[in-house]
């Protein structure tokens, strides 16, 4: 209005993160907890967690500025896969997956995985791969309680395109340029 140009708008950055157990997926807690931004450099304060991870479970969290991808990767109706590997208590057999892959009832709705599968057993407890594309509020833990196996462990793999691999926890990374070209097109652009 004035002649001089408009600001224009911040560089799209995108961070991902081994958020380890024991951080909150928020910017800021009022009970003084440790927060997933504590484990950033000053310069990466200005993005946000996009969606959650429980005080007490570990894996991918993707940081970012970009509010449209967020919301792209987060609604419902595109059905981003979220892949946890879970550690539950008991033996759950391959004989038991079927029933695992029917799903359950919650108290907010049918919880049916993408894909479940065992990946090992000991005497106590079993590793898990579990997939849900929904992403509500405790989704693996309520699932596997009902299912008569409470999470032991539960750790996140894999958000959409975006896998975890080796990353130890704590330790954070920018994107790759394959990665950015396929949150891209899950954008449309």
């Amino acid at each position: 209005m004035d002649g001089r140009p408009l600001p224009g708008r911040a560089p799209l950055r995108h961070l991902l993160l081994h958020k380890p157990r024991g951080y909150v997926t928020t910017r800021r807690d009022p009970t003084g907890r440790p927060v997933v931004l504590d484990l950033l450099p000053p310069h990466a304060r200005g993005l946000y967690p996009v969606g959650r991870l429980d005080f007490d479970t570990e894996g991918l969290l993707l940081l970012t500025n970009d509010g449209e991808l967020a919301n792209r990767l987060l609604h419902p109706r595109y059905e981003i896969p979220r892949v946890y590997e879970a550690e539950v208590e008991g033996r759950v057999t391959e004989a038991d997956l079927p029933r695992w892959r029917r799903g359950v009832t919650l108290d907010d709705g049918p919880a049916v995985p993408h894909r479940v599968t065992r990946l090992s057993a000991g005497a106590r407890s079993t590793w898990l791969s579990v997939t849900f594309a929904e992403g509500r509020y405790r989704e693996v833990k309520r699932y596997c309680k009902a299912l008569g196996h409470p999470v032991r462990r539960l750790k996140r793999v894999q958000f959409g395109p975006l896998r975890l691999g080796d990353l130890p926890p704590g330790a954070h990374r920018v994107l790759t340029k394959a990665e950015r070209a396929a949150l891209d097109s899950l954008r449309g652009g």
